[in-house]
Parts: C-alpha cells; sequence; structure tokens
C-alpha cells in the first residue's frame, strides 16, 4: 500500500487533507484549462484570444469569470424538477473528482492505493452520465432532454472500446494497480507500454478517441451541440452550478489523460533515466515525478483541445457508428493481437517476450519446467 494511503487510514484528518488538496488541484486544473482553451483557440483562429484581465496574456480572465458566475442568480426553470435539477450538477462533479482518488501522480504519492485502480476509475467516471441525464431530464426543457439522452447513449458506447483498451495494458503489466503499472515503465522510454509491442501502440490511439468522446469533446460533444440543441443538457443552468459542470468536464480530461499516461506513457517517468527519480533524489526527485506526471497529462489535455478546435463536429448518427462500426471492432482484434502476441515470441523467438517486472501487486510468470532429475 501506498504510504498517503497507510497515512489516511491511520489518521482521517489526514485523509481530509488528502481530499481537500485534490478538490483544490482538480479546481485550480479546471481555471487553467478554461484560459487554456481560449489560447489555444484563439491561436488556432487567427487571432490572440484573452489579452485584457491579466495583463498580455488574459490571466486573470477565467478568474474574472468565475467571480462574475458567484455573482450571478441561480435561477431555476418552473417546469423543471428541483430536486434533479440541484443534484445533477454536484453528481457529475464527484464522479469525476472520486477518479482523482486512485490515480498516481508519482511513486506512492497517491491518495488511495487500490490493487483494482483502473477498473475503480473506470466505474467512477462512468458515474458521470447520470449527473448530466439528471441535469437534462430535470430541467423541463427539450433541448436539455435532447442532450441528456445522446450523451446516454455515446456514454454507454465508449465505454466498450475505451475499457477493451484499457485491458490491454493491464494484460500486458498484469496487474491494474496502477501505481504497479507506473513502477514497471522505470528507465528508459522504449519500456513504456506504448512501444512493448504494435497492438498496444495502436491501443493507445483507439484509447485516447474514446477518452475524447467519454468527456465530451468535439467532435463528438453531441450532448452540448450548441448549433442544434441551444447548448444541450447544461441549457437551463447558470451561475455556480453551470460551473460545475465544466469543471466535472476539465477535471474528466485530466483524469483520462492521466489514466493514458500511466498506462502507456511510461507514467511519472522521463524515458531518458535507467532508474527511480525518487529513489536516487529523495523528496526532490519525487517532485520533478510529479511534475513530470503533470505535464505530460496536461500535454494529452491540450491535444483534446486542438482537436476541438480543428475538426467539425459530428453527427449523433455518425458519432454512433463510429464506435459501433469501427472502434470496438478495432479494440476487440487489438485486445485478441496483444493476447496471441507473447504466445507468437515464445514460439518463434528463444528468448520470448519481455515480462512484467517484479513490483507489488503484477502476476509473475510461474516456472512450469520440470527440475533435472
Amino acid at each position: 500500500m501506498g504510504s498517503w494511503t497507510e497515512l489516511s487510514q491511520a489518521n482521517p484528518i489526514i485523509g481530509l487533507v488528502i481530499a481537500v488538496v485534490l478538490s483544490g488541484f482538480v479546481a485550480g486544473s479546471a481555471v487553467f484549462f478554461i484560459w487554456l482553451e481560449r489560447k489555444v483557440a484563439g491561436r488556432i483562429q487567427d487571432r490572440l484570444g484573452p489579452t485584457r484581465v491579466g495583463g498580455k496574456f488574459g490571466w486573470l480572465q477565467t478568474l474574472a469569470d468565475g467571480v462574475k458566475l458567484l455573482a450571478k442568480e441561480d435561477f431555476i426553470p418552473k417546469d423543471a424538477d428541483h430536486f434533479l435539477f440541484r443534484l445533477g450538477p454536484y453528481l457529475a462533479f464527484c464522479g469525476s473528482f472520486m477518479a482523482f482518488l486512485a490515480l498516481p501522480f508519482a511513486k506512492d504519492i497517491v491518495g488511495l492505493d487500490m490493487n483494482i485502480a483502473v477498473f475503480y476509475i473506470l466505474g467512477m467516471m462512468s458515474t458521470e452520465v447520470f449527473g448530466i441525464i439528471m441535469a437534462g431530464y430535470g430541467s423541463g426543457s427539450k433541448w436539455a432532454l435532447f442532450g441528456g439522452m445522446r450523451e446516454a447513449a455515446q456514454m454507454v458506447s465508449y465505454e466498450v472500446p475505451r475499457a477493451l483498451c484499457v485491458v490491454i495494458p493491464v494484460l500486458v503489466a498484469g496487474t491494474m494497480n496502477l501505481n504497479a503499472i507506473g513502477q514497471q515503465q522505470t528507465g528508459m522510454f522504449w519500456n513504456w507500454l506504448i512501444f512493448h509491442d504494435p497492438f498496444t501502440f495502436c491501443a493507445f490511439w483507439v484509447f485516447f478517441t474514446c477518452a475524447t468522446a467519454g468527456c465530451k469533446r468535439a467532435p463528438f460533444d453531441l450532448a452540448e451541440a450548441e448549433s442544434e440543441l441551444v447548448a444541450g443538457f447544461h441549457t437551463e443552468y447558470s451561475g455556480l452550478r453551470w460551473s460545475f459542470f465544466f469543471m466535472a468536464e476539465y477535471g474528466s480530461m485530466f483524469a483520462m489523460s492521466g489514466v493514458a499516461v500511466l498506462l502507456y506513457l511510461g507514467g511519472w517517468h522521463l524515458g531518458v533515466l535507467p532508474f527511480e527519480l525518487s529513489e536516487a533524489l529523495g523528496i526532490v526527485g519525487t517532485l520533478i515525478n510529479i511534475a513530470v506526471f503533470i505535464a505530460k497529462s496536461w500535454i494529452l489535455v491540450f491535444v483534446m483541445m486542438w482537436v476541438r478546435w480543428t475538426l467539425p463536429r459530428l453527427r449523433i448518427d455518425q458519432v454512433m457508428m463510429t464506435c459501433i462500426k469501427y472502434l470496438i471492432p478495432m479494440s476487440c482484434a487489438l485486445l485478441l493481437g496483444a493476447s496471441l502476441y507473447p504466445l507468437a515470441l515464445n514460439t518463434w523467438l528463444p528468448n520470448g517476450p519481455r515480462l512484467p517486472r517484479n513490483v507489488p501487486g503484477a502476476v509473475q510468470a510461474v516456472n512450469t519446467e520440470r527440475p533435472a532429475r
């Protein structure tokens, strides 16, 4: 078990502090991502983006907008279901936030070190759709209802290929413990699971596509679809509750990017050093590892923003066809290939494939050879 987990179990106050730190990180990341998305959109559209509040680069524009949201009237339509309308945004945010509890930022730097961390994160991320459905149904608006129905269909469909692409690195690593998977990729960049074999390399791109769709990002943002549904499931929301939806969305983007980094891109490792920085440099190495993990995840979030402002939105039938007709068969084929690849190497090559490293939580190979008499 990780050191943070042991401390939080021994002292509930420490667990509360960890939860507050993680919630602050989610909220701070959302503020940064909103500013970054405006800048990315501006540059792609050949304009500057925010330039007034906060100096030349508009650093404080998002904070000014946050103050404005807090000051806005908390309006609830008269035809809305008040209980569902109020509960929706908070449930959506909780589904996104709970995933961070099992997300390791460095070796043993994790809120709750679990042997089923991958399964837990996928389960928690799936609950976000309940908040969106509640918001769509409880708003008393047909546009919000259409957005909630689209999100339900989209999320349920894209969870299948996303989960299959998660099984592939789990199969290679022999564990669902993200902390252990990250430790297995210690060393040079060719130890990263994305370079383990051709099937894991292709699985990363399928997973990232499904993660983009799961976060309601263009070209898969049919739940919002401003050109068709006004604003989709959050049409009737304003003020603080509206901001919770955006914190949930940007939190999900970072969480899914973090899972992709841990499963495929070496986790918190630089990929240019043959040793674990936290063991060689102590607390300084741990801080560097945390910075590396956050930077990698931010880069993937930036790619999601880049895709949003580059590709046009798909129709709802095209979104469903992309998943059912292409991504699900591709993920099934990749899982089959990743399962047969070690058997093929054992048959054709004398040394066989690279096996998981001896780290806690990993399933080790069993020696089935008979001892010599």
